[in-house]
């Protein structure tokens, strides 16, 4: 069961909280984005994996990528699908995988948009808006809660 964050805002059901062009919407991450995009796919990648995938190791190998291969939205356009699986947005890998060769700029500046729009603060990373959430009584972040650990 997936419980919304605290301060999330309301939006349609199954759907993207902003719309893919609207870098401008919050123009301080834009122009970060636009300047070195390794940056927001470092945020996005460590709340997208509840902090298992570093701001700093994402963002480096990001920019590993891209530097080798001329396209570091091979590994971007994974994320994308990974929200769209955590909020139940519409959607296919086809799809992420266009958007991000097309428009790798935009897809990222909407994916942290949407994280930052279901209540994270994108500058403490997944550790710190746990800790921020715990001081705050404990509400249920906006993705699924991590259950540690495997079990049978």
């Amino acid at each position: 069961m997936e419980a919304q964050h605290l301060h999330a805002k309301p939006h349609a059901e199954g759907e993207w909280s902003t719309g893919f062009c609207d870098c401008f919407s919050d123009c301080k991450n834009c122009c970060i984005t636009c300047l070195c995009p390794c940056i927001t796919f470092g945020q996005v990648a460590d709340i997208v994996d509840r902090g298992t995938t570093s701001c700093g190791a994402a963002g480096a190998l990001y920019t590993l990528i891209a530097v080798i291969t001329g396209c570091g939205s091979i590994y971007s356009c994974l994320y994308r699908g990974k929200i769209r699986a955590q909020y139940n947005i519409r959607g296919d890998g086809c799809t992420d995988c266009l958007k991000h060769f097309c428009c790798e700029l935009c897809a990222l500046t909407q994916e942290y948009r949407e994280l930052k729009h279901r209540g994270f603060d994108m500058s403490l990373g997944w550790a710190g808006n746990a800790e921020r959430q715990q001081n705050q009584g404990g509400v249920a972040m906006g993705a699924p809660a991590f259950q540690g650990g495997m079990t049978r």
